[in-house]
């Protein structure tokens, strides 16, 4: 069953999360977010991380964190109770290039964790 109201409602919860963490650079909450396991993998704008250490460290790395952004596009779509994707389009601010990032979360039992992530950024806006 697509989009269950009860698993959307908690991953919209868990993204509003990660945009905070995110704006604010908050590591502990970031590396909460994320599964914690060499399956997962997260490709950036400049870089390919494979597993929790590299997205770790790389973060760690991160002089004052993600550029500041704006969400202009979210959609999450459930899928059953147990797995869900966040796509949105952002702008970093001040920047004229439109970003795009998703992220599959899936249930576990310690909570709901992102198992894989992408950001990308298309050529700028004229």
């Amino acid at each position: 069953m697509l989009n269950d109201p009860e698993t959307l409602a908690e991953i919209t919860s868990l993204a509003d999360l990660y945009e905070k963490a995110l704006g604010d650079n908050d590591l502990g909450t970031l590396d909460a977010l994320f599964h914690d396991g060499p399956e997962t993998v997260r490709y950036g704008v400049g870089e390919n991380l494979y597993g929790f250490e590299e997205i770790h460290d790389f973060r760690k790395r991160r002089p004052g964190g993600s550029p500041p952004r704006k969400v202009l596009r979210r959609v999450i779509t459930a899928i059953g109770r147990d797995v869900a994707v966040v796509d949105l389009e952002f702008q970093r601010l001040g920047g004229t290039k439109i970003g795009r990032q998703s992220q599959t979360w899936f249930r576990t039992g310690q909570g709901w964790k992102i198992l894989a992530a992408h950001v990308s950024l298309m050529a700028d806006v004229s």
